[in-house]
């Protein structure tokens, strides 16, 4: 009986120490700049992303070549944009600060994938002037 809630506990701190990584993650990436290309080609105005532009920017990712890949895509992404977007609908009209924070969760989400469009048009255009030189 004691291993087995040990063993509950432990799996329970681990699963939340590896939220809390990914989520730190996904907020590190998230705050390198984005490339005036990428806001650009996402049609931004201002240069200031919005939730909204989320969908725009995974398109663009699934059209941007992969240069490598092993690395993985936006699959983690959109599921917690959706799930935090699921939560806004339920919750958010009447609880003011779920909406606020789940505008910023999804504001994040939105940045991480302008970063890594903007990471992949990099790789390519790196490989292309690679080629250009042989």
């Amino acid at each position: 009986m004691f291993n087995d809630m040990l063993f509950a506990i432990s799996i329970v701190a681990l699963s939340q120490f590896a939220i809390y990584y990914w989520r730190a993650v996904l907020a590190g990436v998230a705050a390198q700049p984005v490339s005036d290309r990428v806001l650009t080609a996402a049609h931004v105005e201002n240069g200031r992303l919005t939730s909204a532009h989320f969908e725009t920017l995974a398109g663009l990712h699934d059209l941007t070549p992969d240069l490598f890949p092993n690395r993985s895509g936006l699959g983690l992404v959109r599921l917690y944009f959706r799930t935090i977007e699921g939560l806004n609908s339920l919750v958010g009209n009447r609880m003011p600060a779920v909406a606020v924070w789940s505008e910023r969760e999804r504001v994040i989400c939105a940045r991480y994938a302008a970063v890594q469009v903007g990471r992949r048009l990099q790789a390519n255009l790196e490989l292309a002037a690679s080629l250009r030189s042989c």
